[in-house]
This record gives structure tokens, sequence and C-alpha cells, in this order.
């Protein structure tokens, strides 16, 4: 069972509102103001930089050069915002051409202050590192590929810097190609890294997003079947009164047929909407007592919707240890992370086995264990160490468009309610019918305490409605 890949449809969350996960523009995140500011302050140091070059140290370079380059960079900003909104998000054009721009603005400042002898030639890694951070991998190539050829121009063509005796400033021939070198190492390096470490937090964002959509529509489930429950129980007894009373007007009016027969109609009416409301909802109140059940009930809920789906699924129940001695069957708290998170797990191994699953129920007196097998062909070898991480894609099953997000969520939601997870592929296949070596087993395993805390009395009923 490769289920590196779980269906979307499983996940519980709207292909609608997955798509607006994954398909956010990574540049549309960073407001305009954001990089007017970051270019002020690169302007201000551009030109302290040059002031106390020239005042302080007294070098030589062409200033006026300098000061209509770093003027050009002033009027860019200003130009920037007072056309556009600071609160415009960048679509990936516009933030690919402000980067453009300050590249090209700090290579000929560069240029006229001695290229690569010019230690603030550091600097070119600072556009790549933002590119790296809000553009696509296009946006990226581009915006580095125009930096590693700014640094190689000027490596080779530059104007010397003077001092104040008149002997120009510049470094050993070694020691430029090594910076040259570092540089061209430095922006390749930044652009891969930064840009590895955005998609995986990105991918993670957009996961803990949908666990969380998917949580709060399994509570959203939960709390409709309480309202129904209400309504069956509250609508019961005028149901029953509108019955009995319309019974009693058919009986009255015998010679009166059609006045009978609209009584007789209010009746059946009646009675269908009981029928409707009891197979709708459960009894009476809001239960408090539903709220927990044995751990087989929790289980079998979390299997139902997958067991007529052409697969065998066994139900294998007992204590760990032959003796017996661990008590009987724990009550566990009906959590809807713990359902939609066992759901999400035997949906993938009915998904990828062929024709069997195997569920045990185990407990002890410190632990509570579910263990899940399928006949499938087991996970990836290499990959066991990575499942339960969002959006992995090294492996696709034909015709199946999984993501690793059902595991992702279900992952995520079991180990809210503290349960540890573990992955393996079986040594020995499905105990229970002594099928070949194989498969793949997921163990959920809690604490006692943290699922099935000491009983400490039922809590009295509550209406819902007043």
């Amino acid at each position: 069972m490769s289920r590196i890949d779980a269906q979307d449809g499983a996940d519980h969350v709207a292909d609608s509102e997955l798509a607006m996960l994954q398909g956010r523009s990574r540049s549309s995140r960073v407001r305009l103001k954001t990089l007017i500011l970051l270019r002020w302050v690169a302007v201000a140091g551009q030109t302290g930089a040059a002031v106390v070059a020239v005042l302080v140290y007294g070098l030589v370079f062409p200033t006026g050069p300098v000061a209509i380059n770093i003027g050009a960079a002033v009027l860019a900003n200003l130009l920037t915002a007072f056309l556009l909104p600071e609160t415009r998000r960048l679509s990936e054009g516009e933030a690919v051409a402000m980067l453009v721009f300050d590249i090209l603005q700090l290579a000929i400042l560069l240029w006229l202050t001695g290229g690569l002898h010019n230690p603030f030639a550091v600097l070119i890694l600072a556009p790549v590192t933002i590119a790296a951070t809000m553009l696509r991998l296009t946006g990226v190539v581009l915006v580095s590929g125009l930096a590693l050829g700014a640094v190689a121009l000027l490596w080779r063509w530059h104007m010397v810097i003077m001092s104040p005796d008149g002997f120009p400033l510049v470094l050993p021939k070694l020691a430029l190609f090594g910076f040259w070198l570092a540089l061209s190492i430095g922006i390749v390096f930044i652009a891969l890294y930064v840009r590895r470490v955005t998609l995986e937090m990105q991918a993670m964002g957009e996961a803990l997003a949908a666990t969380q959509l998917a949580l709060a529509r399994e509570q959203k489930l939960t709390d409709l079947g309480g309202v129904v429950a209400a309504a069956a129980h509250e609508l019961g007894t005028p149901l029953a009164t509108i019955t009995l009373t319309a019974s009693e007007l058919a009986d009255e009016l015998a010679g009166q047929p059609e006045l009978a027969e609209d009584a007789a109609l209010i009746r059946a009416q009646a009675v269908r909407c009981r029928d409707i409301l009891r197979s709708m909802g459960r009894a009476g109140k809001e239960d408090t007592h539903m709220r927990s059940a044995p751990l087989e009930a929790v289980v079998r809920e979390a299997a139902e919707p997958h067991l007529a789906r052409g697969r065998e699924v066994l139900f294998a129940v007992g204590a760990e240890g032959e003796d017996g001695e661990n008590g009987s069957q724990p009550v566990i708290r009906r959590r809807p992370e713990v359902v939609h998170g066992l759901r999400n797990l035997i949906q993938n191994a009915v998904d990828f086995s062929e024709s069997r699953v195997e569920i045990d129920l185990s407990w002890s007196p410190t632990s509570v264990r579910v263990t899940i097998e399928d006949d499938g062909p087991g996970f990836p070898p290499g990959a066991i160490q990575r499942i339960g991480n969002p959006f992995l894609r090294s492996r696709r099953r034909p015709g199946y468009e999984g993501m690793g997000l059902g595991l992702f969520i279900a992952k995520t939601l079991l180990e809210r309610s503290g349960a540890e997870l573990s992955f393996a592929n079986g040594g020995e296949r499905l105990r229970a019918t002594g099928a070949a070596a194989g498969g793949a087993i997921v163990t959920v395993e809690w604490p006692r305490q943290a699922i099935a805390p000491a009983e400490t009395g039922a809590a009295p009923n509550r209406p819902i409605l007043p």
C-alpha cells in the first residue's frame, strides 16, 4: 500500500478550498510597501557609505555619477509610491521588475566604486534572497542569473577607487578571484537553499490550514448530529399530539368523507415527520454519554464509510496478554479529531489493499493501541521516514491524484489527541489470514489517561434547546 499519496476526497477538504490553499501566488503575499521600505533602507545605506568614504576617508571616485545613480533609486521609489497604493500586493511580473531594477542600480553603483574591490558588493545577495522567498522558479532563475552576470562583469570591468594619496585601492588578483567565486557560489546557494526552506514552510502552512478546516468540518457534523437529536426529541411530543388529535377527528368525521380524508392525511404526515426525525437523530437530548464510547464503537464509526468498498475489513478486539488481566474494553473520548484521523488512515488502507484490511484493537493498563494492516504493496522502503509530511510526490499510483495531505491531516489530528504514530511494512501479513509477507502497518498508540481517563461519574444530560 503506497500511501505516501492520500486521496483528496478523504481529507474532507473541498476541492476549491484546497486549490485556493495550494494556488496562492507567493509573490502576491508581499505588499508593495515592503519592497519600497527595503529600497529606502538601501538608499540610506548607499548615501551614508558614499558620504563617509568622501568626507571621512577622502577616497576619490566619480561622486557626480554616484549621486545620480542613488538619485535614480530615490526617484523610482517616489514614483512607485505615488502611482501605486502602498497596500497593493505585487504580481509576479511586478516583483521581478522591481528586483531587476535593484540589481541593475546596485551593479552600476558598484561599477562606479571599484567593482568587486568594493566590499559592499556582497549586498548583491539581498535581491536574490528576496526573490527566493517570494517568486516562482522562473523569477528566481531570472533574478539569480542577472546577479551572476553582474558579478562576472564587475570582476572584469569597473572604475578604480583612489586613495587620498593617489594610490589605487585594489585587491590582489587571487583575492579578487576568490571574492568573485564566493559571491557566485553564494548567489546559487542562497537561491536554492532559501527557496527550498520557503517551499517547505509554505507547504506546512497550507497543510495545517487544511487540517484546521478538516477538524472544523468534523466538529460541525458532530454538532449537527446533536441538533438533529434535539429536534427529534423536542418535536416528538407535539407530533404525537397532532397524530392523536387527527385520529380522533377522523373517527368523529366518519360521516363526512372529505373532512375525514383530510384528517387522515394530517395524521399520516405527522407520522411521516416523526419517522424522518427518528431516522436522522439519536434519542432525546444532547446525550453527554455519547461523548464517550467503547474503543471498538469509535473505530467502527471511523471505518463505516469504507466498509462497503469491495474490500474485506476485519476487526480483532482483545486486551494485550492471553490471560485478560488488563480488564474490559476501555471507554474512550469520542473526539472529532480521533474519528477523522482514524477514518483517513482506514481509507488509505482500503485504497491500497488488494483484498483485505485488518484493524487490531488492544489495550493495557497504561496504553490503548489501534493497528491498521493491509495486504497491499506496502510503503516504499526509502520513504517511510518521510511519511506524514504534506505534499510529498515521490511516488504516485496511476489514476490517483493525492499529495500526502490525508496522512498529514491524520497524523496531525491524532498527535493532537495525544497519540504516537508509527509506520512500517509488515513482516507477517495479516495475522488473521496467514497471507504472504508484506503490506503496510500503521500503529496508533495513546497513553490510556489521554484517551480513556478514569471514570469520575456520568455527567447529567442537559437540553440543547430551551
